[in-house]
This record gives C-alpha cells, structure tokens and sequence, in this order.
C-alpha cells in the first residue's frame, strides 16, 4: 500500500512504502468492537430515518469519520476525494488559496505561518494570528477543512478575514485569491554574509538550496564571513528535504529519528560527509511559525553545535503524519510516530528553543540623536590630535558646544469613524536588515565571530 508521510503544521506530503500491520485483539475485544460498531449502526439508521431533514449517507459517513480522527489530535483528520486532490496538488508546490498554514484551536482557524510571497504574506498575516471571521461570517462551528474550502476560491475573487492578534483590538483583511506559486529557497548577500531563506520543504528545496549557495560564493568572489539560515515562518514540509538539508551542514552523526507504537519500527536518519558551507559559522533564524521539518534542521544543527539557534521559540510540532488512501473514497491523515533530535529529546508541545532570544522588534532613532555629535574635539581649547588632520573628525564648529535638539512633533492623523476597526499593523519585511531586528543581530553574530575567528573570514 502506497502511503504518505506528513510532516508539517499544514498538509504536506511525502512518498513512502511502510505498510501497515494488523493489531491483536482478544476475542473479548473483538466482542465489544462489534457492539460499538452496532450502536453506531444504530445511531446512523435513526438519523437517516428520523432527522428534520433529509441527508446524505456520505456527508455523515464523512462527519463521522472526521470526528472520529479530529478527537485524535490536532493533525488527524479525513480526507475526501477533492480535499485529497488538492494536498496532492500543494505538495507539488502550486496551488490555489490565500497563502497560509493553518491548524484550528478552541473553535477558531490559527495561523501557523503565512508562505513567503502569497497574498497573506504581503498582507503583514503573522504566525498565531486566530481568524475569527471569514466574510463576517464565524468560524466557529466549521471543521478545520470546511474553513480552509471557504478561504479558497476562484482566483482573483476577494475575502475579508476577521483577525485577533494578542491584545490589539479585532482587525479586518482583505485578501485576494492567487494561484500560490511556492519558491521555496531565496538567497541574497548582505556585504560579506550569504543569507538564504527556506520558506518550505517541497520536492525541490534541497537542490534549490545548493544551487543558491553555489551562486552566492560566487557573486561574493571571495569566502563569505558566515551563513545565516532562515527558517521563520517555515510551517514544514516533507521528511526527505529536512533530512537533506541538514546533510548539507552536516560531516556525520544522527539528524532525527521517528518513532512508533512499535519499537521495531523505528528509523533513524544519518549524515554523511561534506559541508556546503565549508564549516563557516551558521545562524539560523526560527520563530514560532517554524514548525515540524524546520523544526527537524534547527533541531539538528543545534545539538551538534553546528550553528548557532537565534530568535524566539519554535511552534512545537514533534509528530508525524501518514496519508493513508483509502481507494476511491480520498484518504486519511492519521498520527502514526513522533520524531526526536540528535539528543533523543522531542520538541512536541515544546519546540526548540533558541541559543539566544532575540524577540522581533521595530528599531527607531531616539529623538534628536541625528544631531551633530558631542566629543572631545567640541570642547573649547582642546588638546589637537598629534597625528595632524588626517585622523580629525570633520567639525566645522568645534568651538560650538551642542544644544538639545527637542524631539519632533507626532504626525496629525485623521481620526476613525465610530466603530471601525482598526488597521491591519504594517508588516516586517524579512530579509530587510533596516526593518528585521532579528536579521540584523544575526549578521551582527557573524561579523562579531569573525572577529576572534579572522583565519575564516579569508
């Protein structure tokens, strides 16, 4: 039997050939079972025949069957024949929708992540963002997969979602349908750092991932000083591409293991020789949006000290999903393992947590501190530097000591209509240094290693 292996926040798939094995039970059990399984006989048979309405044999097979998983955990769930399509579809990296990963979470659909480049993603959408409304209509009392049918739709068509973010008042978005085309691997330098960012694990990520790296030694033309690795935002993807790009940092040891019910069943997953980025000094960024496969590689190259974790904690997804088909009639997504770092430590419920906590933030100059500096050389009569002019800091009027420059007055702005929401918070842009705090203090690790480490900063 052909089945498939998940291991996101989302729906991501991977290939794989375990099959599955029967379960003993007793006669005794076998007994029970059967008087369950006709109690809910009975229940369907009243329902058919005695509900205020007609329905439809297959939409409470289905509603059952989605009960019956969902009450699992989080990530069990039924898959009908157009649901099973489309996850097919996403794993191959184009689909259809508003560009997030979701997981439902006391009645309302949360956001794991947004994907890079999507219209939730331009939109400022952030990990743990509840939608409590889509089109002013409740989300509460929809299953996870009735939620996720009604934000999809027609490309180009409009959704006005209703967003609660921690404390700020509910707020509306308006997001348009695209075909989401997902580039999973970008790079760019920042002077002498390569930054790569990894927004997904899909069929492609890890030889997207080396090509990338190649060209950026490249265009930098000489030994980078460092690497960071961005997985923010990064809701998983499929088992086979974490373990690789893991690999690509990696000369040997354990990247993960997965473990059943049964212990014969577990596997463990090893590098192998040869390192893409030369034992050069890695950061990787994570937050909370980074979840399962990501959670995989930052997990790994944390335990063998092979880079250095920054940021905030991570989602906390340690378990593993099979996609099991069910022919003709879709499939199921069912909980079959939990994975463990190098260590041997899960990170389910937990996540993993960073080397250093660097919260994102929003940087502004203080008021007045553009103002001329206030030195030494401002001070009248002070001594000349002995070397001449050539080391002087420029100052026209050195005589001329600094006044207090008071601070700007805030802008006017148009007040609100009475009971309008509030605006969605403008989004940071990752990969911007000027606006990603934790970009920043990333490529400021690097700079401040090579310091003590110049024989790698060639």
């Amino acid at each position: 039997m052909i089945r498939k292996i998940l291991l996101a926040a989302g729906t991501i798939a991977l290939l794989s050939t375990t099959a599955l094995t029967p379960v003993p039970a007793s006669a005794a059990e076998r007994k029970e079972t059967y008087k369950l399984l006709e109690l809910f006989a009975d229940v369907f048979d009243k329902v058919r025949s005695e509900y205020v309405e007609p329905v439809h044999d297959d939409e409470l097979i289905e509603a059952a069957l989605n009960g019956m998983l969902s009450s699992l955990d989080p990530h069990s769930s039924y898959l009908n024949p157009k649901n099973s399509k489309d996850m097919d579809i996403q794993t191959r990296g184009e689909f259809g929708g508003l560009g997030l990963e979701v997981t439902m979470e006391n009645g309302w659909v949360k956001v794991v992540s947004p994907i890079d480049d999507t219209p939730a993603f331009r939109a400022g959408m952030q990990p743990g963002d509840f939608i409590t409304h889509l089109d002013g209509e409740p989300v509460q009392g929809l299953s996870l997969s009735e939620a996720v049918d009604r934000m999809r739709g027609v490309v180009n068509t409009d959704i006005r979602i209703t967003v609660r973010r921690d404390s700020l008042e509910p707020f509306d978005v308006k997001l348009t349908r695209a075909v989401i085309k997902v580039q999973t691997v970008k790079g760019q330098l920042h002077g002498d750092v390569a930054y790569i960012r990894v927004s997904q694990f899909s069929a492609t990520t890890n030889s997207d991932l080396r090509r990338i790296m190649a060209q950026l030694k490249k265009d930098m033309g000489k030994t980078p000083t460092g690497f960071v690795l961005d997985l923010r935002n990064n809701p998983g993807g499929l088992l086979d591409q974490a373990v690789a790009v893991s690999d690509d940092f990696l000369e040997k040891g354990e990247i993960v293991s997965t473990r059943s019910r049964r212990p014969e069943d577990t596997q463990r997953y090893n590098a192998r020789s040869g390192d893409i980025a030369d034992g050069l000094p890695m950061v990787v960024l994570i937050n909370d949006g980074s979840a399962s496969a990501s959670e995989i590689v930052a997990g790994a190259l944390q335990d063998h000290k092979r880079a250095i974790i920054l940021g905030t904690r991570s989602f906390g997804k340690g378990s593993v999903q099979t996609l099991i088909p069910l022919p003709g009639h879709g499939s199921m997504r069912l909980t079959t393992a939990r994975y463990y770092t190098p260590s041997g430590r899960s990170i389910q419920a937990v996540g993993i947590e960073p080397d250093i906590k660097v919260l994102q933030s929003r940087v502004e100059p203080i008021a007045g501190a553009e103002r001329e500096r206030r030195s030494e050389a401002s001070l009248r009569k002070a001594l000349p530097n002995p070397n001449g002019d050539k080391d002087k800091p420029a100052d026209k009027d050195k005589d001329k000591a600094a006044e207090p420059v008071a601070p700007p007055k805030p802008e006017a702005t148009a007040p609100k209509a009475p009971g309008a929401k509030p605006e969605a918070p403008a989004p940071i842009k990752l990969g911007d240094p000027a606006q990603d705090y934790q970009l920043a203090r990333a490529l400021d690790l690097l700079r401040g290693l090579s310091v003590y480490h110049p024989a790698q900063s060639r």
